[in-house]
């Protein structure tokens, strides 16, 4: 089927699960054509049938993991099979608890595989698309946590950190193609399951730092980007202060930073030892919201 003039044609990343799962429904109610990518075909199938019954105009789903290329490329191939691809949004990530010698190395190397190799590989994908077309945008989840820093999560802080060098690096790229357009968002603590799926070598589950925000929120905001793009949208609202504290304060800063993180970043439940979903996907934690149903910003 090929698109009509109207039809928006977006793929998405890690549309298994939280944000980028919201983005697909939201999307789906606008009759856009999707092109869903994350590891799990038996979720992906059911997103799938929850676009259509939301409106969507068709919906096609291929099993990637972002961390190889040449799976990257078929997916948003995918797309350009719709018609002309109007943007990508990319919300695959992983990430492991645990001080840093603690973490296996293969499971800190697979975060990295994952969050900051994977997200070079959409932008590659989506960019020499877009550059055929003339125009895209391309909207990338970041996070707070790529301007600050925090224990127990080095791998995470480590990846998204890079993810932010890498997205102002191609904005100021693609700044002479003006109707080309990259865009990072930033959210704080999202009520994903996210903190569930991850790996842990703690013993002690992760949760989101409160003020906790709503995967939609996070996802109408992505949605918003494709047409009207920023540089980096924060969604969050003390987000500031966190990185305040950590720029202008930052002895401060890393005085408070772990004991805040023992009490709000972590359950004081028990957590099984070992990688989580990083290195093999977890279907049945797959949804669009954590345990986290309390939204304070």
């Amino acid at each position: 089927m090929s698109a009509g003039p109207d039809r928006r044609v977006v793929v998405i990343t890690g549309a298994s699960s939280g944000i980028g799962r919201s983005a697909a429904h939201q999307l789906a109610t606008e009759g856009a054509a999707l092109v869903l990518a994350a590891r799990s075909p038996e979720t992906l199938e059911q997103v799938r049938q929850e676009c259509l019954a939301r409106g969507a105009s068709e919906v096609l789903v291929r099993v990637t993991d972002v961390g190889r290329g040449d799976e990257v490329d078929a997916l948003v191939a995918d797309g350009t099979g719709l018609g002309e691809v109007e943007g990508v949004i990319h919300s695959a990530g992983v990430l492991a608890y645990g001080r840093f010698v603690e973490v296996p190395a293969e499971d800190f190397d697979r975060v990295l595989q994952t969050n900051v190799v994977g997200a070079a590989n959409v932008a590659r994908s989506a960019l020499r698309v877009f550059e055929g077309q003339g125009r895209g945008s391309l909207v990338v989840i970041g996070s707070v946590l790529g301007k600050i820093a925090t224990p127990y999560m080095s791998n995470y802080v480590t990846s998204k950190w890079a993810l932010q060098g890498l997205v102002r690096a191609l904005q100021i790229e693609t700044r002479p193609q003006r109707d080309i357009h990259v865009t990072l968002l930033t959210p704080g603590g999202v009520d994903t399951p996210i903190y569930d799926q991850a790996g842990s070598y703690l013993g002690r589950p992760g949760h989101p730092p409160p003020p906790v925000v709503s995967p939609e929120k996070v996802a109408a905001a992505a949605v918003r980007a494709l047409r009207k793009p920023g540089r980096d949208v924060p969604v969050g609202s003390v987000n500031w202060l966190m990185v305040t504290g950590f720029r202008l304060l930052p002895g401060v800063f890393d005085v408070l930073v772990t004991p805040m993180m023992r009490v709000l970043g972590l359950g004081r439940s028990g957590a099984d030892v070992g990688p989580g979903n990083v290195h093999e996907p977890r279907p049945a934690g797959e949804a669009v919201h954590g345990r986290w149903p309390h939204v304070w910003g």
